[in-house]
């Protein structure tokens, strides 16, 4: 069995979900507006380094999405959003940075990791470049507000900057953030992950995946106020046992699945 990092974050997250998803076979659908922008994007993003021209990328990658009936966020638009990520893209150049010396190798890069007797682990690193002259694994975020930056080197606790380190062995790590507001920014928050975080992560996933061998799938529930994960789940449908609410928000395509369009499109 294949495993990757968004099936791992699922099952820590509600072993129930993850049967919704990974065995039975519900997807939900492709409706978020920001989370098409955002593999969008990244396309543009790998284009720049290609020397091509990363605006007309996103307008081309976009307008695939424009008449899809997509769910927007608060004042996003379709031509607003479109407007925002060729400022955040002007930005990026203007900034200067980041270098990827071999744009062709070293974007969407896999990697692949041998866990044990029929399993494996496999994960899409964004890109691997540079950072202010410093080598390290890149990873690409739009987002419609700023990440938090204190206490320093709080990116280092993010478990798929953890993975991707642990993956590739690679220690320095950084998030580009592509803020999309009414002034665009570009946020570079580097980290060090540590040997020993990575290792921590390795055991995390073996453990991880003894359980989901296990076949226990017993739901997590996010209700209790006033967080409710539990309400803003796509698959709460099925948990509630409501029709209505499953055909909104999935669709049912059985078969494997490694959540890699997730991986890539944050």
């Amino acid at each position: 069995m294949t495993y990757s990092y968004t099936q791992i974050s699922q099952y820590l997250s509600c072993p129930r979900r993850y049967r919704h998803r990974y065995l039975d076979g519900w997807q939900e659908k492709d409706t978020r507006a920001a989370m098409l922008f955002g593999r969008a994007f990244e396309q543009a993003i790998a284009a720049l380094f290609r020397q091509e021209d990363p605006a007309v990328v996103l307008y081309e990658q976009w307008s695939q999405s424009k008449d899809a009936g997509l769910s927007y966020s608060a004042n996003d638009t379709w031509d607003g959003m479109l407007q925002q990520g060729i400022q955040l893209l002007e930005r990026f150049v203007q900034d200067g940075r980041v270098r990827i010396p071999h744009p062709r190798l070293d974007q969407q890069v896999q990697f692949r990791r041998v866990l044990g007797p029929g399993n494996d682990f496999v994960a899409y690193v964004d890109a691997i470049g540079e950072l202010d002259g410093t080598r390290c694994v890149l990873e690409w975020k739009t987002s419609s507000a700023r990440y938090p930056e204190e206490p320093a080197g709080i990116c280092s606790l993010d478990p798929q900057l953890v993975c991707y380190s642990w993956m590739t062995g690679i220690n320095e790590v950084a998030q580009v953030v592509f803020v999309r507001k009414r002034q665009v920014e570009v946020q570079y928050l580097r980290a060090t992950i540590s040997e020993q975080h990575q290792r921590e992560f390795a055991s995390l996933v073996q453990n991880t995946v003894l359980r989901i061998e296990s076949g226990l799938f017993l739901p997590h529930s996010g209700i209790r106020f006033p967080q409710n994960p539990c309400t803003t789940c796509p698959f709460i449908g099925l948990c509630l046992d409501q029709s209505e609410l499953v055909e909104t928000a999935l669709v049912h395509k059985p078969g494997v699945d490694l959540g890699m369009f997730d991986e890539l499109a944050f």
